[in-house]
């Protein structure tokens, strides 16, 4: 396994982070408990969850990752062996303390205390805020429209005093970002130094061979400003597994199970560029799924690729992944396929 700080921390993270959106809805307890010991006995330290969770997220499933996530540490004892990251919700859903879902003191004491409770733990390790508070862009969502008087949100400095406060009380180590923009991310780091608050160490977005959009502007950001990207989807929902090829619809996936759900990455020029991409794992005995992780890993920007996986059998190709190498022409490869299909599926 590969192995890299946190921001500019001294935690080391693996640049594989174990995701669990799946636990509690495509997989049972069991089945998370056992991809939770094979995970880690393969050097895997860094899991993902979030309080929304299982996803698609449903009233009836809120939290329930978590809860599978807490009764492993509770029966292995091992919750020392993980840097455990998990999310607050933003504003989005009714069911979620009754649609409050600001980042007030209020609301984010009651969802950390929460998620403590679920998972069993007196700590996270990663605090994130799961997307903005604020009406931005996110979800690839495109054409920015600016609300002049768009300020009836938690303002950042006040974020950021809430997070003070539970990391003084010792129930977060570090906070992080997520779906965040330019913006977004530089107005955190600029008022944490200023004011000598909680700074922002990671930034969890998507980031894969079919979205590639974090280059334009977060990248420069990561690596001046050590704040490493988390990259979710790094397998666009399983389309750079190959599986949805040739029209493909494999049972219980994703989107056999949930299609009017995982839209996101069903494009006018997905099909295209996935086959491209496969061609170029085929002519250089790749596997197809290792190879889209890998170059997701290999960016100077990255801190760790999450992955997400409903099988044993993905779980250890995924995993696997962190030995593959790719030469300078596969790479070179790759890059005149972006140049083809930018960023299909934004």
């Amino acid at each position: 396994m590969n192995y890299k700080k946190l921001g500019n921390t001294d935690i080391k993270v693996s640049t594989i982070c174990l995701g669990t959106m799946t636990w509690g809805e495509q997989n049972s307890p069991e089945e998370g408990f056992e991809q939770m010991d094979f995970a880690l006995d393969q050097g895997v330290n860094f899991w993902d969850t979030a309080e929304l969770y299982s996803v698609p997220p449903k009233e009836e499933t809120f939290g329930h990752t978590e809860i599978i996530i807490g009764d492993w540490f509770q029966k292995t004892k091992k919750r020392d062996k993980v840097i455990l990251a998990t999310k607050v919700a933003g504003p989005a859903r009714d069911y979620i303390r009754g649609g409050e879902n600001s980042f007030g003191i209020k609301n984010m004491t009651i969802a950390l205390n929460d998620s403590l409770k679920r998972l069993k733990t007196d700590y996270i390790d990663l605090y994130q805020l799961h997307w903005p508070e604020r009406k931005t862009n996110m979800f690839g969502r495109l054409g920015y429209e600016h609300q002049e008087n768009d300020n009836d949100w938690t303002q950042f400095e006040d974020v950021l005093e809430n997070l003070n406060k539970f990391v003084k009380e010792g129930k977060i180590r570090e906070v992080g970002l997520s779906n965040e923009t330019p913006w977004g991310v530089n107005k955190y780091l600029q008022i944490a130094k200023e004011n000598n608050l909680p700074r922002m160490m990671s930034i969890q977005n998507p980031y894969s061979l079919l979205n590639r959009s974090y280059e334009v502007g977060l990248a420069e950001i990561s690596i001046r400003d050590q704040i490493g990207l988390l990259a979710y989807s790094p397998l666009a929902s399983g389309y750079l597994t190959g599986k949805y090829r040739n029209n493909q619809m494999p049972k219980n996936s994703r989107l056999e199970r949930d299609g009017d759900f995982w839209t996101r990455y069903n494009k006018p020029n997905t099909t295209k560029a996935v086959e491209a991409y496969y061609e170029i794992s085929k002519k250089h005995n790749i596997d197809f799924t290792q190879m889209s992780l890998k170059f997701c890993e290999i960016q100077p920007f990255m801190t760790s690729v999450i992955i997400g996986a409903t099988t044993m059998e993905q779980l250890k190709t995924d995993i696997e992944s962190v030995n593959v190498n790719l030469t300078d022409d596969v790479v070179e490869e790759i890059n005149e396929v972006q140049k083809i299909y930018p960023n299909p599926c934004p």
